[in-house]
């Protein structure tokens, strides 16, 4: 419990003393924070959608080899939609298929999130009182190839 009454109180304070503005395209820019003795810094969003945007740089991290870049194709063979539940220090805890039509491809989104070799960022001071995970969805939108990008990167097309 004290573990999560800091974490807020810095995450709290973080975000008090951040001036910058957001990127272009409206997406909020997360905050760093390094705890003592930790080796490197600790990302802590500031909102929903930053966090969500730090959980996508990771996953296309891990799958260089399965993803693919630029302009999203007219026509998408394959969209789906995972479920993701994150713990207060970033431990995935479960993922399942939202919403699919194509078995492959939902098996091609599953071990693309469970390909992430690292805890996703703490998500403890998002959390809803009294909440065990952190929940929220994200979209993978796969080409002919069965290669993915991620809607919450993919940016407006």
């Amino acid at each position: 419990m004290r573990l999560a009454i800091t974490v807020l109180a810095a995450a709290v304070l973080l975000s008090a003393c951040q001036n910058a503005s957001p990127p272009a395209g409206g997406m909020p820019m997360p905050v760093e924070r390094t705890a003592p003795g930790t080796p490197a810094a600790i990302q802590l969003a500031a909102n929903i959608d930053a966090y969500k945007a730090l959980v996508a740089q990771q996953i296309m991290a891990a799958n260089g080899a399965y993803t693919f870049s630029g302009r999203l194709p007219p026509m998408l063979p394959a969209i789906v939609v995972l479920d993701l539940s994150v713990g207060p220090d970033g431990e995935l805890k479960n993922v399942h298929v939202h919403r699919s039509r194509d078995s492959e491809a939902s098996a091609a989104a599953l071990a693309a999130v469970r390909r992430v070799p690292a805890l996703f960022p703490p998500a403890g001071h998002l959390m809803r009182r009294h909440a065990k995970t952190f929940d929220f969805s994200e979209t993978f939108l796969f080409n002919e190839q069965y290669r993915f990008q991620l809607r919450t990167l993919s940016g407006p097309q």
